[in-house]
């Protein structure tokens, strides 16, 4: 069975068919953000699970538009005579749309951290792009994930973190459990082809890799919700699964504190400037600079993933705080995580588009435990750290407006640093014409 529908602009559809065989309702709902587009739907109903299964295309004018603006970045030249992307990369709104769509909904994305689901009960949510999702455990352990989204009239149920028994919806009162079923439908008498075990959450694929929860927000598989760890590294990391397991996969290692940062740039921006091989650190933070050996500056790229290192140079820091250690690693994780190394410290930096002009950055942070109870260590440690975020919120704040100038429309590379960025925007471009 097969429909088509065409729609002009709008955020989502709702689709109902009745089979006149089978005599079942499909209900399915599919948010393709503010552009006209033209769907072929494939449905099947499967014999044994109450999950109905639907496959589309979608074309759009806005797309086109966006390919033009795609095409303006040429990944085939050498980084030695490569323009950098336009300006309308980080500014377009149809070329944001087709981000979210290309590259943060498919394959693997960091989240979170296993600490906010250790033990039952447990949950945490968030949001990317148009998805809300809540990931938890229920009472038997067991790791899940969802749309955060009511399956009556779409109230987004839980909120924040927490511990929860189940989720009820604070709107009508639906009542879910931790495993994604509906458990209670208030006041439903009289309705009609109601199926409890076809109402549940609709549920996303979940993932544990290391210390970090990831999610794929891709329709295959959902039968196998929670994948395993050592597939999904392979995915996820590529060939630098093992040594980034070696440095970041410490069970040393204890979450300490969450810092967040609303910032007025594109998503990209913030990722070109940790990608730029160190080259702003002494010009920009003078003050980790003089922690670090700038000259041991290195980089390295994999198929997913770019790691730069550099070590630190004890001899500059003060004999009683040595924050940075004898080796720094960081680790940028396409499309959007890194991982920071040094010293008894790990953070990380999550990156979240919240439009063409503005992201939000989590930082997690992560000590040795026999540190932890060390404050004037900790505060000394965060107190740097906010220093250098700060400044590097300046720079990209400085630089989104640059782009918006109409004197810009591309950059050039600095080859012997800026490989991990050209590699960046080289799997961009991938994604973007996939």
């Amino acid at each position: 069975m097969a429909i088509m529908i065409q729609r002009s602009i709008t955020s989502s559809f709702l689709v109902e068919i009745k089979n006149p065989n089978n005599k079942f309702p499909l209900h399915y709902l599919y948010r393709i953000g503010p552009r006209s587009f033209c769907c072929n739907f494939n449905l099947s109903k499967p014999k044994k699970h109450p999950i109905y299964k639907c496959s589309f295309t979608v074309s759009s004018s806005l797309d086109k538009e966006a390919q033009t603006l795609i095409q303006q970045f040429n990944p085939q030249i050498p980084i030695e005579e490569a323009l950098t992307p336009p300006s309308s990369w980080y500014t377009d709104p149809s070329f944001h749309s087709l981000e979210l769509q290309q590259v943060f909904y498919r394959g693997w994305q960091a989240v979170g951290y296993t600490e906010q689901i250790k033990d039952p009960h447990q949950y945490f949510t968030g949001r990317l792009g148009n998805v809300e999702y809540v990931v938890c455990r229920d009472g038997n352990g067991n790791l899940h994930a969802f749309h955060n989204v009511c399956r009556h009239h779409a109230s987004l149920l839980a909120s924040g973190s927490g511990q929860k028994s189940c989720f009820v919806c604070p709107y009508h009162g639906w009542t879910y459990g931790l495993d994604g079923t509906l458990l209670k439908a208030t006041r439903i008498s009289g309705i009609k082809n109601f199926r409890v075990h076809e109402m549940g959450l609709v549920p996303l694929r979940v993932a544990i890799w290391g210390p970090f929860v990831l999610l794929n927000f891709e329709t295959e598989n959902l039968l196998q919700q929670e994948s395993q760890s050592n597939i999904v590294g392979d995915e996820w990391l590529g060939s630098s699964s093992e040594l980034l397991s070696t440095r970041i996969n410490d069970s040393s290692l204890k979450f300490l504190c969450r810092h967040e940062y609303t910032i007025n740039c594109n998503w990209k921006v913030f990722c070109d400037n940790y990608l730029d091989g160190g080259y702003h650190v002494p010009y920009a933070h003078k003050g980790l600079a003089s922690g670090l050996k700038l000259e041991s500056y290195s980089s390295i790229v994999y198929e997913k993933v770019s790691i730069q290192k550099c070590d630190g140079d004890a001899t500059e820091s003060a004999p009683d705080f040595d924050r940075l250690g004898s080796k720094a690693l960081y680790a940028f994780i396409y499309p959007n995580f890194m991982v920071n190394r040094y010293g008894p410290w790990m953070d990380t930096n999550l990156v979240v588009p919240l439009g063409p002009r503005k992201c939000q950055v989590i930082f997690d942070y992560f000590l040795d435990t026999s540190l932890k109870d060390d404050h004037d260590f900790v505060e000394r440690s965060l107190k740097e750290s906010e220093k250098v975020q700060v400044e590097d919120i300046r720079l990209c704040e400085s630089v989104q407006r640059g782009i918006e100038s109409p004197a810009y429309c591309c950059g050039r590379y600095a080859p012997t640093v800026e490989k991990p960025m050209h590699h960046f925007h080289r799997l961009l471009y991938e994604n973007l014409c996939n």
